[in-house]
């Protein structure tokens, strides 16, 4: 039969293919060293490019088996330029192990796990330039992973030997230090340091190098310059700017990744130091560059975007420039393309969320293109990384004030995948999604009851709850603005799924940013008539009590504002509310403590100060009729004796304060 014909011939090239594995795994332990050598260039040959040959020949023990031979073949080294067997034999080993690393993490922390990091060292001080050579690309494809070693150059020595990578005639050599500098450099001290030693001005003669050499040297400047605006000033300002004209100059190069790569570094100077590249003519030819980029169709496109987000985010004039040569059209147009990969798709996305952070304009062209449809089908994309920059989009295309007036973002098109993302396994997709959401939700319309309806109170509620504090104040931040200036159905069904425990637990949450959240919460549940005040006054009042114990030991002046103006809320309300809060304002006056609310009031806050002041003028209304009391309690108390609060209460005869 067919079927089982064709099983079996699929049987038969497995088990071929294990044999042939199997072979030359046995191979490399031959005492026949020629019969070792060949087993290694067929190694070589068979994974170069191949992730699955790679991991096969990794689960059988190669990593070891080559590592052996590497270690055996640089101990029976003597230095003898003409011992070429033996070298040949280091020369594929090492080849070997560079090609198990190359763009693999797994065959890295393979190669790294089987100790062949410092023979491969070994080799770059020896007399034979194939060995040196071969050692070099071999570190080369470890350094190009987050998990090779990281050099500490605060150590002399480490400096020293970096400066003697960078100067050697061997281009793969000093290239490897180059991807050195890139993978570990990471402070400040380490930037200015290596500044000192004069590291840059070998960088930038690299930058005439080979193209590899170039583009390592670019990566390597960019990472001396991120956010060290000494280092960049000194750059900037050396040989009268012939360095940065050169960067400058790359920008046209031929090499799509030499072009990305010297945009970084331009992007990365501007960045740290914004009064520089401030020409309109070299601002114009990066964003266009960058933009170019993007449709790459290599790694220089996946990459593009992000350079392209850096240059433009949060900096309202490149955005306007980025937007008059139709950046978001640009933009669109490859969101359009079927099939992209998923760190492209990331990208994109995240280009156009910094497009759209600030200018209306940007938004409205971004909706009319209809961009809003793409963006919804990638919340549900395989990539996580994906779904949360659909997310981060989304919200800064729903910051439109307009927009949302218009209901252009309640709707159960929109609603329901997020809804969806509230649940995600991805703590990153949860937060963004909930970032969203707290942005559609501020409707200024009735369009409130979609949300609820496709069960969105109850997630965010669910996740008010999460052991992870990011979430719980995202949760908070969304219910809060639901809550914004809402009808009293939606308030009623908010404060219902929540409940007066879970509230107080949230208002004393050991996190302050979220007892804030959870304070301003509540000061949106108790604005409006006088039912909703009463929901502070459920299960015996716990909520009230616990914005009273959270502003006696408040030690952030938010905390304040908002529970102040919880309590300014609920004093609007009848009689027996206004005594309520009387009674928590003064609950600690007895006990000789000072009562929060004279602090509050000589704080140096304004806003603090504002919100106190307006608690005691709803206390204190003349319409109530324990009005005049409560102005001699709080006098008593000394309330009325600060200065701030005195101009609120001549209306009463109530003598001196």
């Amino acid at each position: 039969m067919p079927t089982a014909s064709s099983t079996t011939a699929t049987a038969a090239g497995t088990n071929t293919s294990v044999t042939a594995t199997s072979g030359i795994l046995q191979r490399l332990s031959s005492t026949d060293q020629d019969v070792k050598f060949k087993a290694l260039r067929e190694l070589k040959n068979q994974i170069i490019g191949n992730r699955t040959k790679k991991l096969s020949f990794l689960k059988l023990g190669a990593g070891p088996a080559v590592a052996a031979i590497l270690a055996e073949a640089v101990m029976a080294d003597d230095g003898d330029r003409n011992d070429s067997f033996n070298k040949n034999v280091i020369v594929q080993a090492a080849a070997v192990l560079g090609s198990f690393a190359c763009g693999f993490d797994v065959g890295v922390q393979a190669v790294l796990d089987a100790g062949v990091f410092p023979n491969l060292l070994r080799l770059l001080s020896n007399l034979n330039e194939k060995v040196v050579d071969a050692g070099a690309r071999s570190l080369k494809m470890i350094y190009q992973s987050k998990l090779a070693p990281k050099y500490d150059f605060l150590k002399e020595k480490n400096v020293e030997f970096l400066l003697s990578l960078l100067n050697s005639e061997n281009e793969n050599v000093s290239g490897l230090g180059s991807s050195i500098i890139t993978h570990s450099c990471k402070t400040s001290v380490e930037q200015k340091l290596l500044f000192d030693a004069g590291v840059l001005k070998k960088l930038i003669i690299l930058l005439e190098g080979s193209p590899s050499l170039r583009d390592s040297s670019l990566e390597s400047l960019a990472t001396i310059f991120k956010n060290n605006l000494e280092v960049v000033s000194k750059f900037v300002g050396s040989e009268s700017g012939r360095a940065l004209s050169s960067i400058i100059e790359l920008v046209k190069d031929r090499f799509a990744r030499t072009r990305l790569l010297a945009s970084w570094c331009l992007i990365v100077i501007r960045n740290t130091s914004p009064c520089y590249l401030q020409d309109i003519a070299v601002k114009t030819k990066l964003t266009n560059t960058v933009l170019e980029l993007v449709g790459d169709p290599g790694q220089v496109g996946d990459e593009a975007s992000f350079a392209f987000s850096s240059l433009i985010a949060e900096k309202e004039d490149m955005q306007k420039l980025a937007f008059e040569i139709n950046a978001i059209d640009k933009l669109y147009s490859h969101l359009q393309k079927d099939s992209l990969h998923p760190r492209r798709f990331e990208g994109i996305l995240l280009a156009l969320a910094d497009m759209c952070s600030k200018l209306e304009c940007c938004r409205s062209r971004f909706l009319s293109l209809q961009a809003l449809d793409s963006v919804i089908v990638a919340l549900a994309h395989d990539s996580a990384d994906v779904r949360t920059a659909a997310c981060i989009c989304l919200r800064s295309v729903s910051r439109s004030i307009k927009n949302l007036s218009a209901g252009c973002f309640m709707k159960e098109t929109v609603v329901f995948p997020l809804v969806r993302l509230l649940d995600d396994p991805s703590t990153s997709v949860q937060v963004a999604a909930l970032g969203v959401i707290s942005n559609i939700v501020v409707d200024f319309t009735t369009r409130r009851s979609s949300f609820i309806r496709c069960g969105g109170v109850k997630q965010l509620v669910q996740l008010s709850k999460s052991m992870d504090a990011t979430i719980r104040l995202n949760a908070l931040w969304a219910l809060r603005n639901l809550t914004f200036q809402a009808e009293n159905k939606c308030k009623e069904r908010v404060f219902m799924e929540l409940t007066a425990s879970l509230l107080a637990s949230l208002i004393c949450d050991p996190e302050a940013f979220v007892q804030e959240q959870a304070l301003a919460l509540v000061r949106n549940l108790v604005d409006g008539c006088i039912n909703s005040v009463e929901c502070v006054f459920a299960e015996d009042g716990i909520i009230l009590d616990a914005v009273g114990r959270q502003l006696q030991s408040a030690l952030k002046v938010e905390i304040g504002i908002q529970g102040m103006y919880v309590l300014s809320n609920v004093a609007t309300g009848k009689e027996f509310h206004k005594e309520a809060v009387m009674k928590q304002l003064l609950r600690y006056a007895e006990t000789g403590t000072q009562s929060y609310i004279v602090k509050f009031l000589q704080s140096n806050d304004s806003r603090l100060r504002t919100a106190a002041v307006w608690a005691i003028v709803n206390l204190t209304s003349s319409l109530g009729a324990g009005a005049s009391g409560r102005v001699v309690k709080l006098r008593d108390a000394g309330v009325l004796r600060v200065r701030t609060a005195v101009g609120q209460f001549s209306a009463f005869d109530v003598g001196s304060t």
